[in-house]
């Protein structure tokens, strides 16, 4: 059996570990990008106005209490103004990708705002989670921001989905868990 570190130590271009070069970066952002995700945004109020980005890094972390993780990267110009913030994850649906690409950069449409008194969120969306802040941890390049969810709601219809640095469609099942209950 292979000390697994001591070989790595040995032979520093082994492709186990970190990733080392731009070159390995970029094929591991391309691995990564197989995994289908959903789309949301991230909607809150700074202290100057109201913001909204894009993420496909969304993920549900507990039922009881209620908490949900977004990973905003450090860079993101909302990084910091999002820090100890309620928030609202809109969860896109599949006619919506025009508004991700708003928030992603490219702006396009009017966004709708529906004031909630947690933070506000965007009208229409196939689901949405208004979270106070939980916790923040450090994840490398990103945070990991951690909501208590207060309110949420959703909707019927397919749902905005990301695999291969493209949209797609994510069906809707015809009987989800919510039917089971």
């Amino acid at each position: 059996m292979t000390d697994a570190p001591a070989a790595e130590a040995a032979n520093p271009e082994s492709s186990r570990g970190c990733v080392r070069t731009q070159l390995d970066r970029a094929r591991f952002r391309a691995a990564l990008s197989r995994f289908p995700t959903g789309v949301s945004i991230v909607t809150f109020d700074g202290p100057e106005q109201r913001h909204g980005m894009t993420a496909n890094s969304f993920t549900a972390v507990s039922i009881d209490p209620p908490l949900v993780l977004v990973c905003v990267a450090r860079n993101a110009t909302t990084h910091d103004l999002m820090r100890d913030r309620p928030f609202t994850v809109n969860i896109l649906g599949a006619e919506e990708e025009r508004l991700a690409l708003h928030f992603a950069g490219r702006p396009s449409v009017k966004p709708e705002w529906i004031e909630d008194p947690v933070a506000p969120r965007l009208a229409g969306c196939l689901a949405w989670f208004a979270c106070a802040p939980w916790a923040a941890y450090d994840g490398g390049d990103h945070t990991l921001y951690v909501g208590k969810v207060m309110g949420f709601d959703y909707r019927g219809g397919d749902a905005l989905g990301f695999v291969n640095s493209r949209f797609t469609v994510i069906s809707e099942a015809s009987l989800g868990v919510e039917f089971l209950l």
